[in-house]
């Protein structure tokens, strides 16, 4: 029997009762999904699965996502590092929020790990959102955010990565998501802004901007939000990508091997599209909020 247990009140549970390297039957999807709603990040331990299953798995809840950033065209990342410090992953950030349709959400599997080091932590922006004062609140649900790839791309080519900033720019322009979106599932709003990839507010002056920009990155910070995760090898982290961020934390100098599939949820229950209060999406941004870029 499936369980859930939850490891912080506010966010992530570890996941009981299941043996991910089988196919789930249509009660267990279910139940998995109902839980990663609930708890926006579930933890499966144990489970030393190869790389089919750990497709195999992701699968029965989405579509496959492949990340701009990996060129290999399989569906499994790999993430294998020993200098992790500045590549963009210790950071809060959601996943590729800088896509038109940012993935539903990723499955992380610990495959070598250092001795000492390389957590992970999330944090529920449903209550980043809720945290703010009710003014800051009501002037979020009326903003737009523009996502850019360059940040994160820049990084990484900084340490030493091979990539085509200008070819990845011209396939991945900018975009303008909601800065508070709403769950399709849930209908919770979350706040959906991040410093890897957000680079201003529509339609507000550059001051503005410096103002107000920082104070809606840092609602992050709040350690009741979050949950953090010591790795164990076989330790599988499926997290919600619509109403959470992350942060791996770069504490380590050897060899930390992780292997991630990213999916998109059912078009049935979500066409990716991130969208603000009222079903307002980046391209119904009203037109005269990119008048006063940079001012």
């Amino acid at each position: 029997m499936i369980e859930f247990h939850p490891m912080t009140r506010n966010i992530g549970a570890e996941v009981t009762g299941v043996d991910i390297s089988k196919p789930l039957d249509g009660e267990q999807v279910q139940q998995i999904r109902d839980g990663l709603l609930t708890h926006m990040v579930l933890f499966f331990r144990d489970q030393h699965i190869t790389d089919e299953e750990h497709v195999a798995f992701a699968k029965q809840f989405g579509t496959a996502n492949l990340p701009p950033m990996d060129t290999s065209g399989s569906a499994v990342h790999v993430l294998d590092q020993t200098d992790p410090k500045g590549e963009g992953g210790d950071q809060w950030h959601s996943d590729n929020t800088f896509m038109k349709t940012p993935p539903m959400g990723s499955l992380l599997r610990a495959v070598i790990l250092p001795e000492v080091g390389g957590d992970t932590l999330w944090a529920n922006m449903y209550m980043a959102y809720d945290s703010l004062a009710p003014w800051l609140r009501r002037l979020c649900d009326e903003l737009y955010a523009e996502h850019d790839l360059t940040m994160s791309v820049t990084k990484a080519i900084d340490k030493g990565h091979r990539m085509d900033l200008r070819a990845m720019q011209e396939k991945n322009p900018p975009v303008v998501h909601p800065v508070v979106r709403v769950h399709p599932e849930t209908g919770r709003k979350a706040l959906y802004v991040n410093r890897s990839s957000v680079t201003r507010l529509i339609g507000l002056s550059r001051r503005e901007n410096e103002a107000i920009l920082p104070l809606l990155f840092d609602a992050v910070r709040d350690p009741q939000f979050q949950v953090r995760l010591k790795w164990r090898v076989g330790t599988l982290a499926f997290w919600d990508n619509r109403p959470t961020q992350h942060y791996a934390v770069a504490d380590y100098t050897q060899r930390r091997k992780m292997h991630r599939v990213t999916i998109n949820c059912p078009a049935d229950i979500d066409d990716g599209v991130p969208k603000g209060p009222d079903g307002v999406t980046g391209a119904d941004a009203p037109a005269e909020a990119a008048a006063a870029r940079y001012l």
